[in-house]
């Protein structure tokens, strides 16, 4: 049997796709809430969220927008959330796109980057769930002043992103 040098070459590889929450996700549009999807009128909104089933938020995650070309004042996104976030899992303003966006930023946050201090690093590109393209941006980011090499794709076929200078691979490490 051959030798698996993938295996061997020391690279640690990052695939965000694990970082992915399958958590259902749903969007709350305060386009349902405008009178003749024009405005907001206060008083019927917040009676109709006293009325609202906000079961069907409960343990999701929820992007609150307004996707009708609106005025829709600041107090209205915020009194939803309020309403949406004992029973939600995470509310977001923006799009669903957003929300992804926002949750991958606060896991890579999150990161010990002393795991990654000077290593060789592979970030994996294909996956089977929506990884954005801000997700890739920010963890180079995050990865770049700490580790020896960054690579995108796959460990056996990958595109240098990043390689620190030898003279700088003392002083890192």
């Amino acid at each position: 049997m051959l030798p698996n040098k993938v295996a061997q070459s020391g690279l640690l590889t990052i695939d965000l796709e694990d970082w992915y929450d399958p958590t259902e996700r749903v969007v709350f549009d305060l386009k349902d809430w405008l009178f003749e999807g024009l405005i907001l009128r206060e008083k019927d909104f917040r009676e109709g969220l006293k009325h609202h089933d906000f079961s069907r938020y409960q343990n999701k995650l929820v992007s609150l927008l307004c996707s009708a070309d609106a005025i829709v004042p600041t107090w209205a996104f915020m009194l939803a959330a309020s309403w949406l976030e004992p029973v939600a899992r995470r509310v977001v303003f923006g799009t669903p796109d957003r929300l992804d966006e926002i949750l991958y930023a606060e896991k890579i946050a999150s990161l010990d980057p002393e795991v990654y201090r000077g290593q060789r690093i592979v970030i994996k590109g294909c996956s089977k769930v929506p990884v954005p393209v801000s997700a890739y941006t920010a963890l180079t980011t995050f990865l770049r002043p700490i580790a020896r090499s960054i690579h995108y794709g796959e460990p056996c076929s990958t595109v240098p992103v990043y390689k620190r200078p030898k003279s700088q691979d003392d002083s890192h490490s």
